[in-house]
């Protein structure tokens, strides 16, 4: 960590020594807001029991209309070792979690291989889930082989115009290209328990953003014409306009119609589209950011 480049980012920042990275996280120990079994992901991800969710501060990306943007930001995070993220595995087990679901975890990237390694020697064995931006750098994903069994990506971009824009990433559509043949070749076509529960695969969340239809299609047309049924792709409408967009971005303070969600969900099945998460209308008037309340983080 005295030259962090664990992200496309590659900023070199020192955090070894106190320095902190375009991350915003710097120091020896983890930031963590929320562990908690948690209820709003896809369905094969949740199930009944719910999902083992580790919500870490911090992010290489920094979305400017992030919707876990007071996590992401640092605002909220409590430090951690890697000795309490591996008693926080085995809570979350103990509590009937179907998986372990590591939320924005790039950062912390090895110390989360540790935890893992500790916690499954003491008796983990759940799916292990990276839940991340799309942004990954392929040498750290190839650290995660045998270690992560589903990656949970997002894949925000094609548009390099809206990459630049909202994410200051012109690179992000090849980041994400190459990061996802990498999370496919590791995981390859994706497998259920016998009660739907994913235990390996990729799914990948394309959240729709007011005014971007276009970018969306573009983005769900390479995933299927590249990668077919062998994912998953997710769809959402949840976007939730939030004060620090009304300023500086102020096409983004809206909610998402239902006139462009449908136009979206339309091309999905016009292309062929058979795996694929879709929401219904009700979930555009519901929030689905937690509350980072430290649960589950404290010894």
């Amino acid at each position: 960590m005295s030259t962090c480049n664990l992200c496309p980012r590659q900023c070199g920042a020192d955090r070894e020594n106190g320095k902190s990275g375009i991350c915003g996280v710097s120091g020896k120990n983890m930031l963590a807001a929320r562990a908690a079994l948690h209820f709003w992901e896809e369905p094969c991800i949740s199930g009944e029991k719910g999902s083992g969710t580790v919500f870490f501060s911090g992010c290489p990306l920094r979305c400017v209309y992030c919707q876990n943007y007071q996590i992401a930001s640092t605002e909220v995070g409590m430090e951690i070792s890697e000795e309490r993220l591996k008693d926080i595995f085995l809570e979350l087990q103990e509590k009937g979690a179907h998986n372990i679901n590591l939320v924005t975890p790039t950062h912390y990237t090895p110390e989360i291989i540790r935890a893992i390694g500790k916690a499954k020697e003491q008796g983990l064995r759940l799916p292990v889930v990276y839940n991340c931006s799309g942004y990954e750098k392929v040498e750290t994903l190839k650290t995660l082989k045998g270690i992560v069994d589903i990656y949970l990506t997002d894949f925000k971009y094609m548009e390099k115009e809206a990459a630049v824009r909202y994410s200051k990433a012109p690179d992000y559509p090849e980041i994400a290209r190459a990061a996802l043949k990498e999370m496919m070749d590791q995981t390859g076509e994706a497998k259920f328990d016998e009660n739907g529960i994913m235990q390996s695969g990729v799914i990948v969340r394309h959240l729709l953003l007011p005014g971007h239809v276009r970018n969306a299609r573009a983005v769900v047309k390479y995933v299927y014409e590249t990668y077919g049924n062998q994912l998953y792709l997710s769809l959402m409408n949840q976007y939730t306009p939030l004060p620090q967009v009304k300023k500086e971005f102020p096409e983004l303070d809206r909610r998402v119609t239902e006139r462009e969600y449908q136009r979206l969900i339309s091309y999905a099945l016009e292309l062929g589209i058979e795996n694929a998460f879709i929401q219904d209308g009700k979930t555009a008037e519901e929030s689905f950011i937690p509350m980072f309340d430290y649960e589950g983080i404290r010894s």
